[in-house]
């Protein structure tokens, strides 16, 4: 399942990912996220993966990496702090890392809330 709400306060997209999650739902979080106009055109988001099981392959990166490319064009900058807790998800992140090098997208993985708000207020 996954969950997202912007924090009118810390102005920062939260993203909660838990049970089995599924390229579409990632897919669809995406185009959600290309279409809101109410974001801000720099947006930062927190998206907290410690409770999830991806559902999908490696070869189905390229798939996520397309749609975030094409909703990157709708914003300035995306910036991304992944908060991760298991050898599976910090492969298949780091991979997506690699894969989505891109200027406006900056993407850091991390261990703990903190140090992740951290990163992103200092961005």
């Amino acid at each position: 399942m996954l969950e997202y709400k912007f924090n009118e306060n810390s102005n920062i997209l939260e993203v909660n990912y838990s049970g089995t999650v599924t390229l579409s739902e990632i897919v669809n979080y995406i185009i959600n996220t290309k279409n809101n106009k109410k974001y801000p055109r720099t947006l930062k988001i927190i998206s907290n993966s410690e409770k999830a099981i991806f559902d999908f392959s490696i070869d189905d990166l390229n798939i996520i990496v397309e749609e975030n490319n094409k909703s990157l064009k709708n914003y300035d900058c995306i910036i991304d702090a992944i908060l991760i807790d298991n050898p599976i998800n910090t492969v298949l992140t780091m991979l997506y890392k690699e894969l989505a090098e891109i200027n406006n997208y900056k993407i850091e993985i991390f261990a703990t809330k903190s140090a992740a708000l951290n990163w992103l207020n200092n961005s």
